[in-house]
């Protein structure tokens, strides 16, 4: 071999560590990028050279080069935010985004909603996952996340509870009102308005009416509305001894309600909200299971990355659940940019599944997974490049002055 391969020999090692500092800035370059994986210079030896007649006891070799930049894939650090819709995950998986009919993997949970109501990246790309049914399982093929128009279905009331005091010393014919807001099958408000006219003893006579706050509602009437509280001389509550069950009907498209007055426990003995001692009437507590529609006011997202609203009705609701991909060969995805990677051959291919299941971590949500760079790790790096890039520089000067020399064989 001539001088002249050693100096390539040198040139290969200035190309590969000067690719090297490339993949080191790149790293420090991203040390804030949400959830970037950096990567590390793998260098590899060039084809040997024989130079005794084929033999492999004598090979020289002629350099190096950057075989690849392999990617690493080590858990990077959380930061809480204020955003309900980010979104990290601890352990293995990847967030799946669409972009029209192109599908890409990302760790990077910054999503928001859109316009459209749909959940997407800071590209717009959408998320995928899975509609719940009623038990809050997913199913249904992987799909957009989209929570336009998303409401929370009414619920009509099937039972009460009317906290009150009936004054013992009032004088009989005495009436006292409370009323009780009830909702219908539709989430239509219904205000029931129980009258209690006093007899003689410590007893009451009741009667019950309906109204709306809808003038399309038909004529409202009531069924089971009446009767009497009896209480003893400690004004506790002797009768009735079941609890009313109240029908209120006449709503124009909405179902009857039929709700129980409960005055009495199932096991025996009275709730005690209704007494009757010798104070001023008055209506202290008033409980009821129906609600009306709501919209949607506000998002959360728990450790199986299911989605959930709050309502302005104060209900809560699952209403989607983030899916996940993994793959045989993570190493092996392409870097598309914009924190997004996408299937490749040396990737295998994408294994669809959900959080907590399957090998896949857990998501936290408010939360942002960070670069996992470590910056004094970079900075090693960086000084072990450029010593041997130097180092390489001395062997091409070095062989200059050996070829110089040669030169000079012959003045």
């Amino acid at each position: 071999m001539s001088l002249a391969s050693s100096m390539y020999a040198g040139v290969s090692g200035l190309n590969s560590y000067g690719q090297a500092m490339n993949v080191i800035g790149d790293n420090i370059a991203n040390v804030n990028t949400i959830g970037f994986k950096g990567s590390k210079a793998l260098f590899a030896d060039i084809l040997a050279q024989s130079v005794s007649n084929g033999s492999s006891t004598i090979q020289i070799g002629r350099g190096s080069i950057l075989q690849a930049a392999g990617l690493s894939f080590a858990q990077g650090s959380f930061e809480t935010t204020g955003n309900a819709t980010d979104v990290a995950i601890q352990g293995a998986g990847f967030f799946i985004v669409n972009q029209a009919s192109n599908r890409f993997y990302t760790r990077a949970g910054q999503f928001i909603l859109n316009d459209a109501g749909k959940l997407v990246n800071s590209n717009g790309y959408v998320v995928q996952g899975y509609q719940l049914d009623s038990s809050g399982v997913a199913t249904g093929a992987l799909g957009d996340i989209d929570l336009a128009g998303v409401q929370s279905q009414p619920r009509a009331s099937t039972f009460f509870r009317l906290g009150a005091n009936l004054n013992a010393s009032a004088t009989s014919g005495t009436v006292f009102q409370s009323a009780v807001n009830l909702y219908n099958s539709l989430g239509e408000l219904v205000t029931l308005t129980i009258s209690f006219t006093k007899q003689s003893g410590n007893n009451w006579n009741y009667s019950m009416a309906a109204t709306t706050s809808s003038a399309a509602s038909g004529t409202i009437t009531v069924s089971g509305g009446t009767g009497t509280v009896n209480f003893n001389s400690s004004g506790q509550l002797t009768s009735p001894a079941t609890n009313p069950t109240i029908t209120i009907s006449g709503f124009s498209s909405a179902s009857n309600i039929s709700a129980a007055w409960r005055l009495n426990q199932t096991t025996g003995g009275t709730f005690g909200d209704l007494t009757g001692y010798a104070a001023t009437s008055v209506t202290n507590s008033l409980t009821q299971d129906g609600y009306s529609t709501g919209t949607l006011k506000a998002l959360s997202v728990d450790q199986d990355g299911i989605i959930s609203g709050l309502f302005s009705n104060g209900q809560t609701q699952k209403l989607r659940q983030i899916g996940l991909a993994n793959f045989s060969s993570p190493w092996g995805l392409s870097r598309v940019g914009n924190s997004l990677f996408s299937e490749s051959g040396t990737s295998g291919q994408p294994v669809i599944g959900l959080a907590r299941s399957g090998g896949f971590g857990s998501i936290t949500g408010s939360s942002l997974e960070q670069s996992n760079i470590d910056l004094s790790t970079e900075f090693v790096n960086m000084i072990q490049t450029q010593r041997a890039y130097q180092a390489n520089a001395r062997i091409v000067t070095a062989v200059d002055d050996m070829l110089t020399e040669a030169v000079n064989l012959k003045r």
